[in-house]
């Protein structure tokens, strides 16, 4: 199901799929103690038997796969030991960012713990770019090292490669990146997709440098386990089969761990007690990243392999000054971007360059744009004096951007990545070529629909559902990630005390209300949509399940990902004379206005009055009425022909007939008793007094003397009034001020002076055509 089209009032920003369950013959024994939405979920995610569930539910390092299945490990062990054994010196190369950090601590951790004589090397993102390097590997042979072991990188490096068979350097390239075309020729290539006997090909660089680890050491190095754990999660693999293992365990040895490093990095973070994947995504994986993004990733190397305490508190200290740095430096380049992105809103893809940008945060600026505009995004830095343009690119699910890139490679320096994300470097001359390839490209693949982003929505649930004991049930599922993310969920009810939070009013805080319980619901970065809610109509969301917990109070909270609203939407302005409409009026691709015509032109809102001819405007996103009707027939008309999905009354009363006095029955006796005694009555001399006397308006007044004019009741000459001899007998009614007068109340009464309730029904009425009869009006006479 997709809400995103048909009649919604208020549009979600994503696509939302609504996943079935698997159609599969299984059934849990009377011993389960699996929960049922537990079971969906487990269904959800293709786990259809008792053994998989199990295996899923409570994962076992004895599941883990053998590295022995890896293609060429064999051989690699047998190098690294000889090397061990003769002395040499070995170079571990590894990566700047958390994965090739933690991989090249994983595996320096390894080889001291064999003996070897061993460091690391990280290339600068700035002078050296991303992978092996010649003069990385030409520095290396002049201080002795015969054996090099890159982590986390490599699988592209062909040149490299005959680079150190030229030096004499044995060279093994532990990676999982996409392998390319030509794979280097190398003394060994330990690599998930190179090996077809190796079940799982999707672990991390840090996964594949722990499995090389476990076969040189032996035994499955439990105590490494925290490092793989926030280079899988910090690299977004899916967390599936192996991959889950290692994060779960990771997480537990994290939360408990003696490591210098990872205790004082947990202690700058704020991150007490348990760990989670979200404490690694957001938390240490960003701060680890953010020192290769910045300057030499060195400082996140040593901090991960430091024995000193004290060491281990000033490095972290200094790391998180850089990535304080890091954010202020983002925000810049994003803002920066979207300027230059203002007048760009056809295109594709987007390709963004300039001068000075730090190439280190591109490519979370890249990711950024993505999620704004839901197009992929590249970001470069431009270096007039070398001629070139380096930077990141993200992608949306729907274009693969590394098998798209590939048809254009012969634009690039250098390239390299996978599926959403990929580093590159270009000539300058060859940016506005690339942008026109990937644009082609996109519009032949990708329909409108397409770039929208997409939320797996796993189930609908009601208010009252939403428990502690169903969130912790559902925290059995985690670690949650790629391939296994949190389950979203579809509620529909009608929110209590919208408010919008934060310094910027930039969130959204809704309340909900079931068994006598509050439900509390927080959109972040949504505040805008406070403005499209109204009162009494339900609206969907999806949402996480989540618990805030507060000075040991536990309650379960919904955090919003996404908003919709399917049911038309009555906006109530009445008795405003300053509106401001200029959010609803760009909202709306179909828009129209009745009544006031100044206030329409002031808003660039097409206009037709009341009298006009409707029927060929046909159905409308938004209709503004600035006036009221002089006849409610008019403005029924209007409704049924155009059935907006929102109205929006604008108008206000300044001289109200409904709430003037109007003259009883009683009264119009009176008046005319009194002009059969008078006789004749001076409209300057008797009349004035007898208002006085009587202390009736001289509106009041003047309007019964007018509707016995309209009847012939009287005549009036020279200023006198006089009765009419035998005048005939006629009702009020047909005196067309005093109809006037009741239908100008009635419409107050049903447009301005009736409650939100009352007036959402009435136009409900009138756009649903169900042929009520009128109502029939009392007069009173």
């Amino acid at each position: 199901m997709n809400w995103s089209g048909g009649q919604i009032m208020l549009l979600s920003k994503a696509n939302w799929k609504f996943i079935g369950k698997e159609k599969v013959n299984f059934k849990w024994d009377d011993s389960s103690q699996v929960s049922p939405i537990i079971e969906e979920l487990l269904l959800q995610r293709g786990i259809t038997t008792k053994q998989a569930v199990s295996k899923f539910l409570k994962p076992d390092l004895n599941d883990l796969h053998s590295p022995d299945n890896l293609l060429s490990i064999d051989k690699a062990v047998k190098r690294v030991q000889k090397a061990i054994q003769q002395g040499e010196k070995v170079l571990v190369f590894g990566d700047y960012d958390a994965d090739g950090v933690t991989a090249t601590t994983v595996m320096i951790k390894a080889l001291q713990e064999l003996g070897a004589q061993c460091d690391y090397y990280i290339p600068n993102r700035f002078t050296e770019g991303y992978g092996p390097n010649e003069a990385a590997f030409r520095q290396a042979h002049r201080e002795g090292y015969t054996l090099i072991i890159t982590v986390d990188t490599g699988i592209a490096a062909v040149e490299e490669a005959k680079v150190a068979k030229e030096l004499d350097i044995d060279l093994i390239i532990t990676d999982h990146h996409e392998v390319q075309k030509e794979l280097p020729d190398c003394y060994a290539i330990i690599h998930p997709k190179c090996s077809p006997d190796y079940l799982f090909q999707e672990l991390a660089g840090v996964g594949v440098a722990f499995k090389f680890a476990q076969a040189l050491l032996g035994y499955v190095p439990k105590h490494l386990l925290s490092f793989v754990a926030i280079g899988t999660v910090a690299d977004l693999v899916p967390l599936l089969d192996e991959n889950r293992i290692l994060v779960y365990y990771g997480l537990k040895e994290l939360a408990n761990t003696t490591h210098h490093g990872l205790k004082a990095l947990k202690q700058t973070a704020n991150i007490d007690g348990i760990v989670t994947e979200e404490d690694i995504g957001f938390v240490i994986g960003p701060r680890l990243n953010a020192v290769g993004r910045l300057q030499s990733a060195d400082m996140a190397v040593e901090l991960m392999l430091t024995e000193d305490p004290e060491e281990a508190k000033t490095i972290a200290e200094e790391m998180e000054v850089l990535n304080r740095e890091r954010q202020q430096l983002v925000q810049q380049i994003v803002e920066e971007a979207e300027q230059m992105l203002a007048n760009e809103a056809e295109q594709g893809v987007i390709v963004v360059a300039k001068e000075g940008w730090n190439e280190g945060v591109l490519g979370i600026v890249a990711s950024k744009l993505v999620r704004k505009w839901d197009k992929p995004a590249i970001v470069l830095s431009i270096k007039a004096d070398q001629g070139i343009a380096k930077g990141s690119a993200r992608s949306i699910p729907a274009f693969d951007l590394f098998q798209n890139c590939m048809k254009v490679s012969h634009l690039f320096q250098q390239f390299g990545g996978h599926s959403q994300a990929a580093g590159m470097t270009l000539e300058i001359a060859q940016v506005k070529p690339l942008y026109q390839a990937l644009n082609e490209q996109i519009m032949q693949q990708l329909s409108e629909e397409d770039y929208k982003q997409e939320l797996s929505v796993n189930s609908t649930l009601p208010v009252s559902q939403v428990t502690l004991s169903l969130i912790e049930a559902i925290q059995q599922l985690a670690p949650f990630g790629m391939h296994n993310p949190k389950p979203l969920f579809h509620i529909k009810a009608v929110p209590e005390q919208p408010r919008q939070i934060g310094s910027m009013k930039n969130h959204l805080k809704l309340q909900f209300k079931a068994d006598d319980k509050q439900l509390d619901a927080i959109g972040f970065g949504i505040g805008e949509l406070y403005h499209y809610l109204t009162p009494r109509t339900p609206i969907n969301i999806v949402v996480e399940l989540t618990i805030n917990e507060w000075n040991g109070n536990r309650k379960p909270q919904l955090m919003i990902q996404d908003m919709s609203i399917d049911e038309w939407q009555l906006f109530d302005h009445r008795g405003k004379r300053q509106t401001n409409l200029e959010l609803f009026v760009h909202a709306s691709p179909l828009i129209y206005s009745v009544g006031d015509e100044q206030r329409a032109q002031s808003l660039g809102v097409p206009h037709q009055t009341y009298e006009d001819d409707w029927s060929s405007i046909g159905e409308l996103d938004t209709l503004f009425i600035f006036t009221m009707p002089s006849c409610l027939n008019d403005l029924e008309e209007v409704l049924k022909q155009t059935k907006p999905k929102n109205i929006h009354v604008c108008y206000y009363v300044e001289d109200s007939t409904y709430l003037r006095a109007f003259p009883t029955r009683d009264d119009f006796k009176w008046m005319y008793g009194f002009l059969q005694q008078q006789k004749v009555v001076s409209l300057d001399k008797e009349l004035p007094a007898f208002s006085r006397t009587k202390g009736w308006s001289k509106e009041k007044l003047l309007f019964i003397i007018h509707v016995f004019y309209e009847l012939r009741f009287i005549h009036i000459e020279g200023r006198k009034i006089q009765l009419v001899n035998n005048p005939l007998k006629r009702d009020l009614q047909d005196s067309k001020t005093y109809q006037k007068r009741m239908q100008q109340a009635e419409i107050e009464r049903k447009l301005y002076y009736s409650n939100y309730e009352q007036l959402k029904n009435y136009f409900t009425n009138c756009m649903e055509h169900l042929g009520r009869p009128k109502e029939e009006l009392s007069y009173g006479l």
